[in-house]
């Protein structure tokens, strides 16, 4: 497990490679659900960094009895402290895993750090997982020539038609479906709960919560692959 300073001593000794978690640090907070799953499943193969804007603490929304016992289990541990996402160096990390998280389409989509590790994991064309909420944090992502690194895939995440049924939907900073179509990617969503998954070369989204299990296990098989 990552050390909350940073880590980078376990990082250099353990045998598995390094995974990224990006999370939310704002206050709309991290699928409880969401998170649980997908942190689960990869701890198994990788060795974990979590990370939000300054090191904020994540707030996990959506909560029932059994997630509660889970995420005050996992915050009481001092090395699940979020590490700063303004710090990573993201040339240490072989995956990124963002889980859904409602916070992400205000503090993340348009982080200048977000950017520059999106840009990295583009660019070296590493495995890149987003679920649900989290793929607002997608937006961030500009290359060299301030252009989307994400023009021409295929992707999915939260429909406009699930979004209009939040009250706040007026206030929110962006909808990931237009700002995705308005970039030219390619963006397929499901006005269903069901489980939907777009795997477009390295970068893997998820359309919902209930999406995390496969899109983090796809993940999982994209790594074993490379």
């Amino acid at each position: 497990m990552i050390r909350s300073d940073g880590g980078s001593t376990e990082l250099k000794m353990s045998s598995k490679p390094a995974c990224l978690v990006l999370c939310s640090g704002h206050t709309e907070g991290v699928g409880a659900q969401s998170f649980i799953h997908a942190y689960t499943i990869a701890n198994s193969v990788f060795v974990l960094h979590v990370a939000t804007p300054q090191g904020l603490p994540v707030n996990f929304v959506d909560q029932d009895e059994n997630s509660r016992k889970w995420v005050a289990d996992f915050q009481s541990k001092s090395y699940t402290s979020p590490g700063q996402v303004e710090s990573v160096d993201p040339s240490r990390f072989s995956a990124l895993l963002i889980p859904s998280a409602p916070g992400a389409m205000h503090d993340l989509a348009k982080h200048d750090s977000v950017m520059h590790i999106l840009r990295h994991f583009v660019k070296h064309q590493k495995p890149i997982c987003a679920i649900g909420y989290g793929v607002a944090a997608l937006a961030a992502g500009r290359d060299e020539s301030n252009l989307w690194c994400f023009k021409g895939y295929s992707l999915t995440g939260p429909s406009i038609y699930n979004l209009i049924r939040r009250r706040d939907f007026s206030d929110l900073p962006i909808v990931f479906e237009e700002f995705a179509r308005d970039h030219l990617a390619s963006y397929t969503s499901s006005q269903a709960n069901g489980v939907h998954t777009v795997i477009d070369k390295h970068l893997i989204t998820g359309q919902n919560d209930q999406s995390t299990l496969n899109a983090v296990q796809n993940l999982l098989l994209l790594c074993n692959t490379q």
